[in-house]
């Protein structure tokens, strides 16, 4: 499992009633059921994604994310999950509000584009920058809505959201002492633990 999803396992009771949204291959979720009798349901759109997670014993819906989640009852759920999933929406801050209404307590995690390799490659080059948590050239890429740790917190303030837990990660999704003192600078991949309400 990727250390950025082995931090959200870790996040996570059991026993928990989840949605993971834009779930992949289903290996967070066939671990926390395996470890922790955690129940839900995975959304993907990718094929082979909803292919691997049957193999697993996963339960999964084909579901576009940007057509939002109106299946799914208000507090459906215990917690939503979303990794690097958020920057490919059309419109994040208001799935932000659909996972709240599903849940009342979600975790997402994104690539953090203000990652000091991004700010010089972009400075130095003056080109958009690819790395391993942005892949893509500009054109063929499918983040469409990049953001920083500052943006996620400053959208959560303005909605009210609680941010009750955050971590950052560098590289292969692991923390380090100065990602976790300047976040917004050395954080790769930014990780929230949001609650609806101050």
């Amino acid at each position: 499992m990727r250390a950025d999803l082995e931090l959200i396992y870790d996040w996570i009771a059991p026993d928990t009633h989840v949605l993971d949204l834009g779930c992949g291959d289903g290996t967070l979720l066939a671990a926390l059921a395996r470890d922790k009798q955690v129940t839900g349901y995975g959304l993907e759109i990718d094929p082979d994604g909803i292919a691997s997670c049957l193999r697993q014993g996963v339960s999964v819906l084909e579901q576009n994310l940007d057509d939002g989640l109106g299946n799914f009852d208000d507090d459906a759920c215990d917690l939503v999950i979303m990794t690097q999933a958020l920057q490919a929406l059309r419109r994040p801050d208001i799935m932000l509000d659909e996972m709240l209404r599903v849940a009342p307590e979600c975790i997402i995690a994104f690539p953090n584009f203000a990652y000091w390799k991004h700010r010089l490659h972009l400075s130095l080059r003056g080109r958009m920058p690819v790395s391993r948590s942005l892949p893509h050239a500009w054109y063929d890429t499918p983040n469409i809505h990049l953001s920083t740790f500052k943006d996620f917190a400053g959208l959560c303030r303005q909605k009210g959201v609680t941010i009750v837990d955050e971590a950052v990660g560098s590289a292969n999704h692991e923390g380090h002492w100065s990602s976790r003192r300047w976040p917004n600078l050395f954080g790769e991949t930014a990780i929230f633990r949001v609650r609806r309400g101050i």
